[in-house]
C-alpha cells in the first residue's frame, strides 16, 4: 500500500508543481490524482523545453502510464478541463467524478463583481467561492449533469482505493498552502474551503489510515498573492534585489514575498501530519546552488539552511529544488 499526499505548507506558490512532476518521472505512480479547491490554484511544470501551467489536471500528468484523476471534492471548469486535456495530450488517461460542482459563468460573474472579494480578499475571480457556496445550498450542478463530460466521468474513490489495495503507487496533488486554509488560515484573507492533508483525503475518498507519507512542500522563501498578513514582508525593491520578486501563475497578479518563516513552517508540519518535507528554489536564495543535484555539490550555506529547516520543523527533508526543470532536484530520500 503507498500513498502519499503532497501539501503546500506556507500560502501557496511552493512549488507543489515541480516536486509533483519530479515525483511523477521518478517514482512512476500508477494514479495521480488532484485534490484542492478547483481552478483557483494553477501548478507549474517545466519538463523538456516546455512550460505547463496547470489549474485541472495533475502535474504529474508527464508520467505517460499514469492515470490522471479529480476527486469529487474538486470544483470543475468545464472549458478550463477540456484545454488543458487538450495541451496536455492526456487523452483517456483524464477521468474526473461524476460528483465535483461545476463552475458556471454566472459563478465566476459573481466572484469578480464583488467588492469584498475581489478588493479587500483579493480573490483570482475564478468562481470558486460562488461555486462552493452554491454547493453548501446543494444547489449546484455536477459533473454528471453535464453532457458533455461524459466521457471524462468515473467513480474516483473507487479507482483510487482498488489502486491502493493492489499496492500501485498513488500520488496525491494538493493546491493553495496551508495558510490559505478556510479554518486554518488567516482569515478572511483564505480560500473558500481546507487546504490541509486532511481535506485532500476528503477531496478524493481516501481515508486517513490509507496514506502513508505526507510531503509537505516550503519554498526557500515566502510569497502570497493578495490581502492578508505577510510575517516579515519586504518591499517590492526589495525583493527585487534579492530575485524573489514573482507573478502569480492564475492571475498574473504581483507576489509579495518575507523571508522563510520557521515558525509557520513548524504550524504546518504539525496541522497536516507531514512526515518529510521538500524545500523548493533553493538556488534563488543561493544562486551557487542552481542545478546541483547531489547534496555533496551544495554550498556550505545551502547545506546550513537545510540543516536549520529540519531542525525546526523535526522532520527530514527529503527534497531539495535547485532550478525551475522537473529533474533539478536532489533527492535525499534513500537515506531515511
Amino acid at each position: 500500500m503507498t500513498c502519499h499526499i503532497l501539501v503546500g505548507g506556507f500560502f501557496g506558490d511552493e512549488g507543489k508543481g515541480k516536486i509533483v512532476s519530479y515525483l511523477a518521472i521518478k517514482d512512476k505512480p500508477s494514479v495521480c490524482a488532484r485534490a484542492g479547491v478547483g481552478t483557483n490554484a494553477g501548478h507549474t511544470v517545466v519538463y523538456k523545453g516546455k512550460t505547463y501551467k496547470l489549474r485541472q489536471i495533475s502535474s504529474g500528468f508527464i508520467q505517460e502510464n499514469a492515470n490522471i484523476l479529480i476527486g469529487p471534492g474538486v470544483l470543475v471548469n468545464p472549458e478550463i478541463l477540456k484545454k488543458e486535456a487538450e495541451e496536455t495530450g492526456v487523452g483517456e488517461r483524464l477521468k474526473i467524478d461524476g460528483q465535483c460542482a461545476i463552475i458556471e459563468e454566472k459563478h465566476i460573474e459573481e466572484d469578480r463583481s464583488s467588492s469584498f472579494l475581489k478588493e479587500r480578499i483579493g480573490s483570482t475571480g475564478s468562481g470558486c467561492g460562488p461555486c462552493n457556496v452554491e454547493r453548501v445550498m446543494r444547489k449546484v450542478k455536477l459533473a454528471k449533469d453535464i453532457p458533455d463530460l461524459r466521457q471524462y466521468i468515473t467513480d474516483v474513490p473507487l479507482e483510487i482505493n482498488n489502486a491502493i489495495d493492489r499496492g500501485k503507487y498513488v500520488l496525491v496533488e494538493g493546491t493553495q498552502g496551508t495558510f490559505l486554509s478556510l479554518y486554518h488560515g488567516t482569515y478572511p484573507f483564505v480560500t473558500s474551503k481546507d487546504t490541509t492533508a486532511s481535506q485532500a483525503c476528503a477531496d478524493l475518498g481516501i481515508g486517513p489510515t490509507k496514506v502513508d507519507e505526507v510531503i509537505i512542500v516550503f519554498k526557500s522563501y515566502t510569497t502570497r498573492v493578495g490581502a492578508g498578513h505577510l510575517p516579515g514582508e519586504i518591499s517590492e525593491e526589495e525583493a527585487k534585489r534579492r530575485g524573489w520578486f514573482e507573478t502569480a501563475t492564475v492571475t498574473g497578479r504581483k507576489r509579495r514575498s518575507a523571508p522563510f518563516n520557521f515558525e509557520l513552517a513548524k504550524r504546518a508540519v504539525m496541522i497536516n501530519g507531514a512526515t518529510q518535507a521538500a524545500i523548493t528554489k533553493l538556488d534563488v536564495v543561493y544562486p551557487e546552488c542552481s542545478g546541483i543535484r547531489s547534496i555533496e555539490k551544495l554550498s556550505e550555506e545551502g547545506r546550513i539552511f537545510i540543516k536549520k529547516i529540519e531542525e525546526a520543523i523535526k522532520i527530514p527533508v527529503s527534497l531539495i529544488g535547485t532550478g525551475p526543470g522537473a529533474l533539478d532536484i536532489i533527492d535525499l530520500r534513500e537515506e531515511l
